[in-house]
């Protein structure tokens, strides 16, 4: 199998999904109230969130389920937020998932949906895809309400790093501002849309896939259907697949056929976090060896499911 182009986002991405032969994202929201009683045998998750308990036990949590599942998964997404209120022993964290999610070649994804002008968005740059990172991803989300120039400073790192856009998101909300009627009679996540279309085509890699790529959900089917059409060679990012409500064939919208591969799906992953993390078959493990077993065998199920 050739080697992966490790200086173009989008080729990585499209070449580790076909290597892994699967397009599932494993989404690691280390929620404090649904980890599993198996890791707290020897201390407790407190009620106070910034706390040294939960620290370590998030910490023991999150870098068991990488090792249980690295071999499997070709991208993990990090949630911010479930470290950055750990404080900044929870950064720490953060990072040294990074650094473990890297080391074992797996595509690392951090939604942080950052967004800014200037200089400030110049510092999440840096922070995130910089050299000397503390939190060496292959990707961010970002929020671009605040206009295209949210995704300036963020130029001179792409194609090597990728960028998913906040296009149609899976929430209910969406509908409050996404889908809001233009004088021109177009809705705004179309015109976001066409704004994008020029910047995507522009860092299209071997494979035919762009290192900016866009998040629209599953719980959205026929937008999701609508937007493929339009952004042929955008990477997707597709959350509301399981808990949220999203169904398997709803998501699958959001792909494409790979040609080369026996027309296996290719060119957008599929977000999975509680269904993944939490499944309700390892939640009552008595020891962390039972656990792993069944998070392996759920993920196997999940990734046959997809291919039904």
């Amino acid at each position: 199998m050739p080697s992966i182009n490790r200086n173009h986002f989008g080729d990585r991405l499209f070449e580790t999904i076909r290597r892994k032969e699967n397009f599932l994202c494993l989404g690691i929201d280390p929620h404090l109230d649904l980890i599993p009683k198996v890791f707290q045998k020897k201390i407790k998750i407190t009620h106070t969130i910034y706390s040294k308990n939960n620290i370590k036990i998030v910490e023991n949590f999150c870098i068991k389920l990488i090792e249980t599942i690295a071999d499997l998964v070709p991208v993990i997404k990090l949630q911010i937020a479930f470290f950055e209120q750990l404080g900044p022993e929870g950064f720490k964290l953060l990072s040294r998932l990074c650094h473990l999610i890297k080391g074992k070649n797996i595509i690392c994804i951090i939604d942080c949906k950052r967004g800014d002008i200037g200089s400030t968005n110049n510092g999440y740059a840096n922070a995130f895809f910089s050299k000397s990172s503390p939190y060496p991803c292959d990707a961010i989300t970002i929020n671009p309400w605040l206009g295209i120039e949210t995704l300036y400073a963020f130029e001179k790192y792409i194609p090597k790093f990728g960028l998913f856009i906040l296009v149609h998101t899976s929430n209910p909300g969406a509908k409050d501002l996404q889908e809001q009627i233009t004088i021109g009679n177009k809705k705004i996540y179309e015109i976001l849309i066409d704004k994008l279309n020029p910047i995507i085509n522009k860092n299209v890699g071997k494979n035919n896939l762009s290192s900016i790529g866009i998040v629209t959900g599953a719980t959205y089917p026929t937008e999701l259907k609508l937007i493929r059409k339009k952004l042929l060679h955008a990477p997707f990012l597709i959350p509301g697949y399981g808990k949220q409500g999203g169904s398997i064939d709803d998501a699958k919208l959001g792909l494409l056929p790979d040609e080369k591969n026996k027309n296996k799906f290719n060119s957008g992953i599929i977000n999975s976090s509680r269904g993944l993390c939490f499944p309700i078959c390892a939640n009552n493990c008595n020891d962390i060896k039972s656990w792993k077993k069944e998070i392996y065998k759920n993920l196997e199920d999940n990734i046959s499911s997809l291919f039904i």
